[in-house]
């Protein structure tokens, strides 16, 4: 009973180890799983992260318009859209790190745990069979054990009322025979019993043998092989992780090194120039002021009947419809402007003209390259008849050929305007004309413009030149004039009396009498000048100090 006792407990330690066996190998594999969701989170980030990335390079894309176009010439903003496609570089390979995360990683593993279940559920079940057998070989072990102890015991009984009734003389002689053969047969049992016992306890001897020395052994090792491959695979895993990051670090080194290389082609004195060049002018600065002297303006008091002659005589020559004005005085129109691009100061009229005979040529090189190949197709045509009708090619080499007269009539139209802006540009070499300005005198009853209002600055940074210094101002082109009678009309802010009469010889100017009524529709912004209109037609600058202003309530308050 010692010795089964002691075979009970080395089952139930087994089954024990067993069940520690389960758990550990259960946690294996949640082990993967919870690994294996991590990597998926991952995953991801680095996609969430690529599409932020990208969207973000979009937003700052430049956009397909004239203003962005324009920008793309200086080298900061070429180098900072060169640092937004170098982004999209940069992620598409945080792209690629999430798809080779979730094709080596992700699904391998997923794969694998449901390989490591089926896997580890099958070791288990032959281990729970294999225990099972040799627990079911030990009962029937016992159940022969003790058939033979209890044959044993019987055959014991049997052989003592035996021999006690073949002691006993009273007992009849069928009696003592009846009793030796049930003490025959007893023992019979018990040797059988016996002989049964001991065969089976050679089998069951057998039987725990290959249990803990061969079934057991080999499930435990695989076990113990599942659970290293699980351990191996796990590692490999994580090599994985790391090697998917470490494989896209050239390529993000090189847009690093693109977005560096963008950085050092920025050029700081290109990029100024680039600004001077658009926004040059072409005018040539003001000379030098003249000195005035306000002495000989007493003349004027000689008498009021002389100022009066004075004042009567001076009769303004009648305004044209509409005065040219100086380019500083033109309202920037929100239209595309004239064709000649009048609007523009003379340095930037000349680019735009010259930017629009390149493309004129370009679009004419082109008809003529055209009409070259149709030229040799017909003459093909002409040695080959079969190919095709020469006739044919006739339509669209009339076509071509008009097209061409059209373009090179437009070259000539921009030429001579382009021609007429050179001509008219100051050369930088002359010395800068002097700026006159007159003292209003009362010599020989006539007046002589202007006073010394007059000598500053004129609205917009413009400045009065001397007539002489300048050619007359030649009539405006009727599409110039069309273009300023679609400008918005300025309201009136008050109105004005003319105290001097003043001749208004250069642009944006407009003559007025002594005594005449205007309409004040721009206040002196602190540059001598007051713009006045007089009727509908006619409006343009006028000294502040020729005439008194009375403006509106409304406008005092605002």
């Amino acid at each position: 009973m010692e010795t089964g006792g002691k075979v009970m407990l080395k089952v139930q330690e087994l089954r024990d180890q067993f069940d520690n066996l389960e758990k550990h190998t259960q946690w294996g594999i949640d082990f993967v799983e919870r690994y294996t969701k991590f990597v998926k989170e991952r995953s991801e980030i680095e996609l969430n992260y690529a599409k932020q990335i990208r969207n973000l390079s979009k937003k700052y894309q430049p956009k397909k318009n004239s203003r962005e176009e324009e920008e793309n010439k200086y080298s900061s903003c070429r180098a900072f859209l060169s640092t937004l496609n170098e982004l999209q570089d940069y992620a598409g390979q945080h792209e690629l790190v999430a798809e080779n995360l979730t094709a080596q990683i992700i699904a391998e593993l997923a794969k694998y745990t449901q390989e490591l279940k089926a896997e580890r559920k099958s070791h288990f079940h032959d281990g729970r069979k294999a225990q099972q057998q040799i627990e079911n070989s030990w009962k029937q072990l016992e159940a022969c054990k003790r058939r033979f102890e209890r044959d044993c015991k019987e055959a014991d009984r049997a052989q003592q009322y035996f021999e006690k009734m073949d002691a006993d003389i009273n007992v009849t002689k069928a009696d003592v025979e009846k009793a030796r053969q049930q003490s025959q047969m007893r023992h019979q049992m018990a040797s059988d019993s016996k002989n049964e016992y001991a065969a089976y306890l050679q089998k069951f001897n057998q039987e725990q043998n290959d249990h803990y020395y061969t079934i057991i052994p080999n499930i435990f090792q695989k076990i113990q092989d599942m659970e290293e491959k699980r351990i191996e695979r796990l590692g490999e895993s994580m090599r994985t992780f790391a090697e998917v990051d470490r494989q896209i670090l050239p390529i993000v080194g090189k847009c690093l090194d693109g977005i560096t290389t963008a950085a050092e082609s920025i050029e700081s004195k290109n990029d100024s120039k680039q600004v001077v060049d658009s926004y040059k002018s072409g005018f040539e600065p003001p000379g030098d002021v003249e000195f005035e002297d306000y002495g000989q303006a007493m003349k004027r008091a000689v008498s009021e009947t002389s100022l009066s002659n004075s004042r009567g005589e001076s009769k303004p020559e009648k305004p044209t419809k509409r005065q040219g004005k100086l380019w500083p005085f033109i309202k920037k129109n929100k239209g595309s402007g004239p064709e000649d691009f009048s609007h523009l100061p003379p340095e930037q009229r000349r680019k735009k003209l010259q930017a629009k005979i390149d493309d004129l040529n370009k679009d004419i090189q082109k008809e003529m390259d055209q009409r070259d190949a149709l030229t040799k197709m017909k003459d093909v045509y002409i040695k080959n008849p079969q190919m095709g009708d020469p006739t044919s090619l006739d339509p669209r080499l009339g076509e071509i050929a008009q097209n061409i007269d059209k373009l090179q009539a437009e070259v000539q139209k921009f030429e001579g305007w382009l021609a007429e802006v050179e001509g008219r540009m100051p050369v930088k070499s002359d010395p800068p004309t002097k700026r006159q300005s007159a003292v209003f005198e009362t010599q020989n009853n006539a007046p002589v413009t202007n006073n010394c209002a007059q000598d500053r600055e004129s609205p917009d940074g413009s400045y009065t030149e001397e007539p002489s210094s300048e050619p007359p101002v030649k009539a405006a082109d009727p599409e110039f004039d069309d273009e300023f009678e679609e400008e918005e009309v300025l309201p009136t802010i008050g109105t004005c009396k003319a105290l001097y009469p003043f001749e208004g010889t250069n642009e944006g100017t407009i003559s007025i009498t002594e005594g005449e009524l205007l309409y004040v529709i721009e206040e002196d912004k602190g540059d001598g000048w007051t713009r006045v209109r007089r009727n509908e037609e006619q409006e343009g600058y006028v000294p502040t100090s020729y005439v008194e202003v009375f403006l509106d309530n409304n406008t005092k308050d605002s």
